[in-house]
């Protein structure tokens, strides 16, 4: 494996040290059409490229068995693994995304930050301690602790795998564009970068390089935030009052140059500073704030971080040190998203002929960097958002390749009998497959925003996952047929309006009218997807259902002491044959 790894690592490191403007004119066209290099963002992305490629190649050594790969031999304390689970959640969305629609929207882009932070407190004292006694590598371990295996884990690796598809289309689009804007390169090419280190991290670090990479991302991102955030404040006395008053005379002035009447310019000054601009109506308000507070409780690549510790101290410590952090950057997001408008929205240099932000909407924090900081910052805030999309990617493959090889391979097709070492050699083929699909699917959804694509994967995850999970852990009455059915009803309730909904329907699909007329299906697919397990359960008078319910003392009292959580392999129940000890060399 070495001399494969000393080989893909020459190949990326000639990748981001070549000429970078000669590639761009070779593989995008006229030079005239491709944008000026910055060569500091370079340096500093070719740097943390170097760095993390070594720590993947640390890691490489230390990953000998199936448990090293899927949850770092479980020896991640609670303050990494907050740290890491912060990286994990602080993704292009939260960063680009987040300060992009409160640059456009203004208040309304609140509901973003919090509704991505108000899922946390139900994972810290509902799940996070029964997650971590009840499982091993994925959620499915979770959810079919007293269930029966195979049809549980082919609905949580199907589900798993569609939350992971709408995840990875963000981290690409926000890649492309980053790229597009700051190194003089096409769009498609950075999709390909992104991808190519996806591949390695995951492929050869596992999830102890992923974990590492989350860490060190998360402390530059909190960094250049918290300087950005300074900046913005200090040019208004640090006072949060001045910055929102000069935000809308911004706005009102902008309206008034378009042609508005001054009392049509004044309203739409004020607009900002009330909902309304982005979420239309309450049904719309709710049913987004449900998909982003319990769709966090429903991500498989969050999940999987609480079987990275020893043991559920640690897991609830995550929780606590994740809040922390997350909490903290949600704050600055949203002085980053009105310090762009008072910075970035009426300087013509941000601005292309149309008057729209140059770069792509989701460009709203780069250009903030450019304003406060100059070139070097702008250079250092670009390479901490590409490596914050690199950091994600890595978790959300792991995750969507362990719901394939462990869930699907080993488990359902072996039924706890594959060869040895044949489970990590799915999964590692499993990643080259998502890193080709991520590529494909970002260049396919180009031209959306990167948080309203990661609102969508909230979506399935709360409308799928989530009511799986809870009411397996929390209701004795929960049969396996009632999660299966109710499950796929959820997520692909979920799917169906998404599709139907005015973002693909209209703006991707180009229809003239959508027939689901809101933003987000969540508050109709959790409802199907609860009301369907609970109903499915009830009329379930079959043997299978009698084993579910006879489980659950057992399950609840694994759940609740941890009695047994350090020595299983598996969780077989009735006739299943449990999946073999984490041990299989690589």
């Amino acid at each position: 494996m070495k001399p494969i790894f000393r080989v893909a690592l020459g190949g990326i490191v000639a990748a981001a040290l070549v000429p970078w403007a000669t590639i761009a004119a070779t593989l995008g066209g006229p030079a005239e059409e491709q944008r000026a290099v910055n060569w500091t963002a370079i340096i500093i992305f070719a740097a943390f490229v170097l760095l993390t490629l070594a720590i993947t190649r640390w890691a490489a050594q230390r990953t000998r068995t199936a448990a090293d790969f899927y949850t770092a031999g479980g020896s991640i304390t609670g303050f990494q693994n907050g740290l890491a689970i912060a990286g994990d959640y602080m993704s292009a969305a939260s960063f680009l995304g987040i300060s992009a629609q409160i640059y456009m929207d203004g208040y309304d882009g609140l509901i973003y930050s919090t509704g991505f932070l108000v899922g946390w407190p139900i994972l810290m004292f509902l799940m996070a301690e029964r997650l971590r006694n009840l499982g091993r590598f994925t959620f499915a371990d979770v959810a079919s602790f007293r269930f029966a295996q195979p049809p549980v884990r082919i609905f949580a690796a199907t589900s798993t795998l569609m939350v992971v598809a709408f995840y990875l289309i963000a981290q690409m689009v926000g890649a492309g564009q980053l790229i597009q804007l700051l190194f003089g390169l096409p769009y498609g090419y950075a999709v390909v970068v992104v991808g190519v280190l996806m591949i390695l991290y995951v492929l050869f670090g596992g999830m102890t390089a992923t974990t590492w990479v989350q860490i060190i991302k998360a402390t530059m991102l909190l960094g250049g935030a918290s300087f950005m955030a300074i900046m913005v404040l200090a040019r208004y006395g640090f006072s949060p009052e001045a910055l929102f008053a000069g935000a809308v005379e911004i706005k009102t002035n902008l309206a008034a140059a378009a042609g508005a009447t001054a009392d049509e310019a004044a309203t739409r000054g004020r607009s900002i500073m009330a909902p309304g601009n982005f979420i239309k109506d309450p049904i719309s308000a709710i049913s987004f704030g449900m998909a982003l507070m319990f769709g966090t409780a429903g991500l498989p690549h969050i999940l999987m971080r609480f079987f990275t510790v020893p043991d559920a101290r640690e897991a609830r410590k995550s929780v606590l040190w994740a809040t922390t952090w997350i909490g903290y950057f949600y704050l600055l997001t949203f002085i980053i998203g009105f310090g762009a408008i008072v910075l970035v929205a009426a300087e013509p240099g941000y601005l292309d002929a149309d008057g729209a932000l140059r770069g792509g909407g989701n460009m709203a924090a780069i250009h903030l960097a450019n304003a406060v900081g100059g070139n070097i910052l702008m250079g250092f805030i670009s390479a901490v958002a590409f490596a914050t999309i690199l950091a994600v990617v890595a978790g959300l493959a792991l995750s969507g390749a362990s719901a394939v090889s462990h869930d699907l391979y080993a488990t359902v097709i072996k039924r706890g009998d594959s060869a040895p070492g044949s489970e990590l050699r799915v999964s590692r083929i499993t990643t080259l497959v998502l890193g080709l699909v991520a590529i494909i699917l970002g260049i396919l959804f180009e031209n959306q925003n990167v948080a309203f694509m990661v609102s969508l994967a909230f979506a399935l995850a709360a409308s799928g996952n989530f009511p799986v999970l809870l009411l397996s852990l929390l209701w004795i009455g929960c049969t396996s047929k009632g999660a299966v059915v109710g499950g796929f009803a959820g997520v692909v309730s979920a799917l169906i309006l998404t599709i139907l909904s005015p973002s693909i329907w209209v703006d991707i699909l180009h229809n003239e009218e959508a027939i689901f007329p809101y933003t987000s299906p969540a508050l109709f697919s959790v409802t199907i997807g609860f009301a369907t397990i609970w109903g499915v359960s009830m009329l379930d008078r079959s043997a299978r259902a009698a084993i579910d319910r006879a489980g659950f003392a057992e399950q609840r009292v694994r759940a609740e002491t941890g009695i047994g959580a350090s020595t299983a392999s598996g969780h077989g129940i009735a006739s299943f044959k449990p999946t073999r000890q984490s041990a299989e060399p690589i």
